[in-house]
Formats: structure tokens, sequence, C-alpha cells
């Protein structure tokens, strides 16, 4: 199974025109991060986790050729504004199939009416198929996928493990019997924001704590915001086993 993060960054702490945080200014491309996304491909399938608003530049900047669904974390606009740019895939594909919790294909429902409004669909938006996701495992073609729930403030939303690989984006806090689905991990992925405290979000030091519960042979950290630092002076700082994600980072695992 081959993983690609699309995108490594957040909307949250975005500089605004004219800042002059150096980050914004770094040379490292590691440093460049578009909304946070990865890319799940194993034999001859393809699926995304999110479909934020830089969907389509991702697209084209991995050479995603195909798609065979979407997996949504939560209805955040950071991780579902790029919705309409399913369209190609639709074409293709036929409908697309998504992969989300009840209350999320409700939201998207309501924000999209014109693509999900059967009776009132505009002509060209693209066709998606929805599949409500719980806390029980489902397939995806060949693939099982284990839902992990997770709290991201006072919202619940999902976190999905493949294997020996679990993506979870967006963490504040993980309830006992979910950390129970993290074990023998051999890859976590893991939101990690800032230094300062976040109200809905893991911090570096909090993020780190989680790690060192879950224990996996190697993490790498996602929804980064500049506020972090630098990609090469951070990364210094980490444990051995633990690593930044950075935007084209692909893992074979």
């Amino acid at each position: 199974m081959k993983i690609t993060f699309l995108g490594t960054g957040t909307s949250q702490g975005i500089p605004v025109i004219g800042s002059n945080h150096p980050v914004c200014f770094s040379s490292d491309k590691r440093d460049k991060r578009l909304r946070v996304s990865a890319l799940i491909q194993w034999e001859d399938f393809t699926y995304v986790i999110d479909c934020g608003p830089d969907f389509r530049y991702q697209m084209l900047r991995a050479n995603v050729t195909k798609l065979n669904g979407v997996l949504i974390t939560h209805e955040h606009a950071d991780h579902i504004a790029g919705l309409d740019d399913l369209r190609p895939f639709s074409f293709q594909l036929g409908a697309v199939p998504m992969y989300a919790q009840k209350r999320v294909l409700e939201n998207l429902t309501y924000r999209f009416e014109y693509i999900f409004n059967d009776k009132n669909k505009y002509p060209g938006a693209p066709s998606i198929e929805k599949h409500e996701v719980s806390k029980a495992p489902f397939a995806i073609k060949n693939l099982e996928v284990t839902p992990i729930e997770i709290n991201h403030g006072k919202l619940l939303i999902l976190g999905f493990r493949f294997k020996n690989v679990a993506y979870l984006t967006d963490v504040k806090s993980i309830e006992k019997e979910e950390l129970k689905k993290l074990q023998n991990l051999d890859v976590l992925i893991l939101s990690a924001i800032r230094h300062k405290p976040h109200h809905s979000h893991l911090n570096l030091e909090e993020a780190l704590e989680l790690i060192k519960v879950i224990n996996p042979k190697q993490t790498y950290l996602t929804h980064i915001s500049h506020h972090l630092g630098f990609h090469a002076e951070v990364e210094k700082t980490l444990p051995e086993n633990v690593f930044l994600a950075y935007d084209e980072l692909v893992l074979e695992v």
C-alpha cells in the first residue's frame, strides 16, 4: 500500500497578506503546505482522505488520473470545500463512493444541495454515492477500513485504520475504547498543529504524549500550522521514530 501526503497544512493561523512570518519565506519546499489530505493506493485502487479547498491542485500535482472513492473525516471546510472538483472523476467513474458519518453526510447534502438533490441536480455537478459509516469496520474494494472515533474539541469525527497504518487528523483526544483499535501499528499519521495549546487540536507536546500511549513503530505528524516552525528545525527536536510529514511525501507500507 502506498500513502501520498497531498497536503499537510491547516487553515489555522494562516499568515495574512503582507505577513513577515519567516516560514512564509522558507526556501525549503517541506515548509509549503496545502490543506491536509492523503491518497491511499494499493493494487489498482485509489482513494482519497478528505477533499479540501486545495483538492483540484493536489490531484493535478500528484498526477491522479482516476479515483475509486473518498473518505471524509469531518465536515469542516478545510476538509470538504473541494467537493465540486470531484467532477472529472465522476464523469469517468459515475457516482463517486463517499464514506462518512451520518451527521457529515447530512451536512454535505445541505451545503452542496445542487450536487445531492436528485430532483434538482445541477447539470454537470458530480454524482456522489453516499455510504454511512459508524464504528463498524467496512470495506473499500478488498481493503478493510476500521473507523476510529476522535474528539475534535466537542465534535466527534473519524480517523481510519488500514491494516497496520492509521490516519488521524484534527485530534484533541481519543477515548480508551478507541485507543484499543490502534494497537500494533507500523505507521501512525497524527495531527500536531503548533507548540501552544489549542482548544480542539493536539499541540506538539500533546501529540508526543499520545504517541507514547499508542506506541507505533513510526509516526508522521501532519495538519501543521506555520506556528510550529521550520520543518528542518522542528524535526531535529523529535524522537527518533517521529517525523514531520510534508506535501508529496510518499510512504510504502
